[in-house]
């Protein structure tokens, strides 16, 4: 018993004596690293560097399956994506077979009323593409003048943009031809509200917004209502776009066309075969 007791007294002396040397060993291993770091920094970066490249490449291998799971991630999401689009387009071919099968029935009635009422299909228009090089806008005239090559155009055909009615070819020059616009105070085009179906007049008066006269009185007119071609007298096929209705005030009807008469580079100018027509109203002047 005694020795037991003595052994285990012994074997606190030898751990108490280890403590006290493992805080010796740090302060002065502290002390040495301090020395050598204010003393040799070479060594300090060599170690970093050295230790650097030994991790580098670890973390690289350690980050490989981050990123082939990052990549089937990826691959799943675009696959999901793929699937989604597909069945919208499946959807859309869909309504697009319909809208097609409907269509082919709308075109054989109207064959066959076309065949029961005898009715007669216009001409096809042909068109040709004539570059603006001047502007005559002025208190009394809003015209351009439009290069359209030797004998390409007659006068009273009709000039559109890309948006909708310009005017209409005034006069034919060897090369050139003036274009009278839609807001000249000389231009009177026959037009009806395409909502609505209410005929009138567009008449320039020389500003940027020309008016819609001869409404009748009961004709209803909302701001924003299209305004397109009636057809009416002929010279101007009916449906192609005009303007929208910007403001309604008693007697004053303003239309906004849809083309910036100002900024014109290009206009086509469209032959609807109306040379009979147009030959009369020549006459008539």
């Amino acid at each position: 018993m005694k020795r037991r007791r003595s052994l285990f007294i012994h074997l606190s002396h030898i751990r108490l004596l280890a403590k006290k040397f493992a805080i010796v060993l740090l302060f002065l291993s502290a002390f040495v690293l301090m020395l050598i770091n204010k003393t040799d920094t070479v060594i300090i970066d060599k170690t970093s560097s050295v230790a650097t490249d030994i991790v580098s490449p670890v973390l690289d291998f350690l980050v490989i399956p981050a990123k082939a799971l990052a990549n089937v991630y990826d691959y799943f999401k675009e696959l999901q994506k793929i699937r989604d689009d597909n069945r919208r387009l499946r959807e859309e071919n869909r309504q697009l077979l319909i809208l097609r099968d409907w269509a082919r029935a709308l075109e054989i009635e109207n064959h066959l009323l076309s065949g029961l009422l005898n009715y007669t299909p216009p001409p096809e228009s042909s068109f040709i593409t004539a570059r603006v090089i001047a502007e005559e806008g002025d208190a009394f005239s809003h015209s351009l003048i439009a290069y359209t090559g030797d004998g390409a155009v007659q006068k009273g055909q009709v000039a559109v943009s890309d948006k909708g009615v310009v005017g209409r070819v005034d006069k034919v020059g060897n090369m050139y031809s003036k274009i009278l616009l839609i807001t000249d105070i000389n231009s009177k085009i026959p037009v009806m509200v395409e909502r609505t179906r209410v005929r009138g007049i567009l008449s320039g008066d020389n500003t940027a917004t020309p008016r819609m006269v001869f409404i009748p009185l009961s004709a209803e007119l909302t701001v924003g209502d299209r305004v397109v071609t009636s057809g009416v007298a002929g010279v101007f096929p009916p449906g192609l776009p005009v303007g929208k209705i910007s403001s309604v005030e008693k007697n004053n009807v303003k239309i906004k066309p849809f083309t910036n008469l100002e900024r014109l580079e290009y206009i086509k100018i469209i032959d609807y075969k109306l040379n009979d027509i147009l030959s009369a109203e020549d006459d008539d002047k």
